[in-house]
């Protein structure tokens, strides 16, 4: 057989699988190399990157980490920065939180507070107005290593690496915002070497990603990470000791300042005097739930969902009904007694629970 002075790489594993399949041995390697008129040594060497142990080659391993850096140069183009809401009122902890976030050091930060009170949103427009990529993972009890890392996918009869949204926020350098952590399950530990700042080794694909400059990690929480007693939040978990303590710093969000809700509320489009007296009532029925006397609480959110069934309805009184009824039929028969009362201005603290 005459000798083929140029065999490409790509020939020897075409020859290879289309005779032997992806996973083949030193007699297949040796056969093939006969075939092409190069030595076993050359075949071999030609190989390498793609070896599994002695004798053993996977030619499909190569192709993966193919696919990995061609996914990472086409992530490169897409922006996650999130758009800026004109609406918006910074309170609480914003400044500080934009502070860490404007300074590109990782600094793993956990917020935790009561539903409906802007952690997330302020996460949010913090990215937009620093011009921030962030990447946001909502948590379940069902989230798993190969959601947040990624795995390989079946893509028109091929199988192809995917990188997960952890391993994008750690290539771009973004902030990784994950939305809900109290909901996770212990298999959110593998998470443990990315919280120290180190990135993570893609077993998968044998490759070790390190975070970019700029990545961080921020989480939101309605608990501390130790449950919720309560049985508020039902779902959450207690989080593994070690996995917290790899936040240097917690921030403890509370419902914004009467002034600032007030603001909020007018920048949806309510107006005035319907924006204060929306306030009042929650701030009474607030009150009343941290002093033990109710069991629910009007949020910030479902204020804002209040005006915005009132632009829809055009009706006060039906747009606070559909947006309370929710609750049980005596808290929500004594939330709209309540503000009726504080509508016709009867008392400036009315509390009738």
């Amino acid at each position: 057989m005459p000798r083929k002075t140029q065999v490409t790489t790509e020939q020897l594993i075409s020859n290879l699988t289309a005779n032997y399949g992806s996973e083949v041995g030193t007699a297949q390697v040796k056969k093939s190399c006969e075939e092409l008129g190069i030595s076993y040594l050359t075949g071999s060497k030609r190989l390498e990157s793609y070896k599994t142990g002695r004798g053993k080659w996977n030619l499909t391993i190569q192709e993966a980490r193919t696919q990995f850096e061609q996914q990472y140069e086409t992530i490169q183009q897409v922006s996650y920065i999130p758009e800026t809401d004109d609406t918006y009122v910074p309170f609480g902890n914003f400044s500080d939180l934009k502070k860490i976030i404007r300074s590109k050091q990782f600094y793993p930060v956990f917020i935790t507070g009561l539903s409906g009170n802007g952690k997330t949103f302020g996460v949010e427009q913090s990215c937009a107005q620093l011009g921030r990529e962030l990447i946001r993972v909502n948590i379940t009890i069902e989230t798993d290593e190969d959601d947040l890392l990624g795995g390989f996918r079946l893509l028109d009869g091929n199988t192809a690496w995917h990188n997960g949204p952890v391993i994008e926020a750690l290539g771009r350098g973004a902030v990784l915002l994950l939305d809900e952590i109290d909901l996770a399950s212990n298999k959110i530990l593998c998470l443990q070497s990315v919280l120290e700042g180190k990135g993570v080794f893609l077993k998968k694909i044998g490759r070790y990603v390190k975070p970019a400059a700029g990545f961080t990690v921020i989480a939101t929480a309605n608990t501390k990470g130790k449950g919720s007693d309560d049985g508020r939040f039902i779902g959450t978990n207690v989080l593994n000791e070690a996995f917290l303590e790899r936040f240097p710093i917690t921030f403890e969000q509370e419902y914004p300042t009467a002034a600032i809700e007030t603001k909020i509320l007018t920048n949806a489009g309510c107006d005035l005097q319907f924006a204060e007296n929306l306030v009042k009532w929650a701030g009474v029925i607030r009150k009343t739930f941290f002093d033990g006397g109710v069991d629910e609480v009007i949020t910030t959110r479902r204020l804002v969902h209040i005006v915005e069934a009132n632009q829809i309805f055009g009706d006060r009184i039906k747009a606070i009904t559909v947006c309370v009824n929710r609750f049980d039929d005596d808290t929500k028969q004594s939330f709209l007694e309540l503000y009726s009362k504080v509508d016709a201005g009867e008392e400036q603290e009315p509390a009738p629970f």
